[in-house]
């Protein structure tokens, strides 16, 4: 039973988008930039965002060596060109709006641990270097010169330096959002669950947390960034969740010997040094099937495989204690690029964001927001 007062104040909107998450309030702010006097409304189901904007290993990259020469095997020249540019050029972007003091962003550099099996990458650095120049002016991967001053273990043959790649902190990112929403008269509301979007009416059933409680929200435009989650509310999309576990440890005792953004295995495995920690994620591709799934927990074969890694390969001669694990929820699809498109009168979507977030969530939500301005 809701009062006069709240039926008149709370439930239209001219924009309400699903999803709390980079895009959700990249594409909110963005509107609300556009159309200042706009009603502006996010409903999201947790108390912070659900899927992976918050649960990353805060990189700023946009493709490693390896997977950028995967992706050569399922996309064209062009499409992975620009990818990588899109990806780049979101990273610049929340830089000039944000401040990189703000996002706690370091310039350390990418780098990728390059084993026997895929050591062969790097006779075709030069050729990708070259494609790549158009964006960066300069080459962006070279071979580091003395790969033991890492202190990796013998396995790894080579070490691969990207110039442009750093690291910040992902809360922050999203903390910077916030605030520019509220700045903006955005309207947050968490612990709203959406049920279903009537698309063409843009009409939303939601329930809070307990499921006792039915609410009905209506917007002029609705607009879904619930990416992994997509499939609830759109159900003949192609987005596909995929889990990503992330372990950190307790305080290194003894000194860890390097500082960056690392990856190995054609990016699928992450690493950096955060607050004296390592930080270790990744290896979705060691149980693709099981790790398509939104549920929140850890695969035991992922986990094994990564201390396994910080052992015997990261840290081979450091003593090492876990301290905390927890799982993000991303989407991918049958192309990598993400997914932007309406998908009913007053509703549009952007999902499938491959796990490159952080890259490309501003961007992604300001061409929503522009395709819904013109909707």
């Amino acid at each position: 039973m809701f009062s006069y007062w709240e039926k008149k104040n709370f439930f239209r909107y001219d924009l309400i988008v699903i999803g709390s998450g980079f895009t959700g309030l990249s594409t909110a702010v963005h509107y609300k930039r556009k159309h200042p006097k706009a009603s502006v409304l996010i409903l999201e189901k947790g108390v912070l965002p659900t899927g992976a904007s918050t649960k990353n290993a805060g990189f700023a990259c946009f493709g490693s060596l390896t997977e950028i020469l995967d992706d050569f095997w399922k996309m064209t020249p062009e499409e992975v060109f620009s990818l990588v540019e899109r990806r780049y050029k979101g990273l610049c972007q929340i830089r000039e709006n944000f401040g990189d003091a703000r996002l706690q962003y370091k310039a350390n550099h990418g780098f990728e641990l390059l084993e026997a099996e895929n050591v062969a990458a790097a006779d075709q650095m030069d050729e990708v270097n070259k494609m790549l120049k158009k964006i960066f002016k300069k080459d962006v991967f070279s071979i580091v010169k003395k790969p033991g001053k890492f202190g990796f273990s013998d396995r790894v043959k080579l070490v691969v330096e990207n110039q442009f790649e750093g690291e910040l902190d992902p809360g922050a990112y999203l903390g910077a959002l916030w605030e520019k929403a509220s700045e903006l008269g955005v309207k947050i509301l968490t612990g709203v669950s959406v049920v279903e979007v009537q698309k063409d009416d843009g009409l939303i059933i939601a329930e809070n947390m307990a499921k006792d409680r039915i609410f009905e929200f209506s917007g002029d435009k609705v607009a879904i960034c619930t990416n992994a989650f997509s499939k609830k509310l759109w159900p003949e999309s192609d987005v596909e969740p995929g889990r990503g576990l992330v372990l950190l440890s307790k305080p290194i005792a003894g000194k860890i010997p390097w500082k960056g953004s690392f990856h190995l295995d054609k990016g699928y495995v992450y690493f950096r040094k955060i607050d004296g920690r390592l930080l270790l994620g990744g290896a979705r591709n060691k149980d693709f099937e099981k790790e398509k799934t939104v549920e929140f927990e850890t695969n035991p074969k992922i986990k094994s495989y990564l201390q396994q890694l910080a052992r015997e390969v990261i840290l081979p001669n450091q003593e090492i204690e876990w301290e905390m694990e927890w799982t993000g929820i991303m989407a991918f699809g049958s192309k990598k690029s993400p997914l932007i498109q309406p998908i009913g009168e007053k509703t549009a979507v952007a999902v499938r964001l491959g796990g490159m977030g952080v890259a490309l969530g501003w961007q992604v939500g300001k061409e929503l927001s522009q395709l819904l301005s013109k909707m």
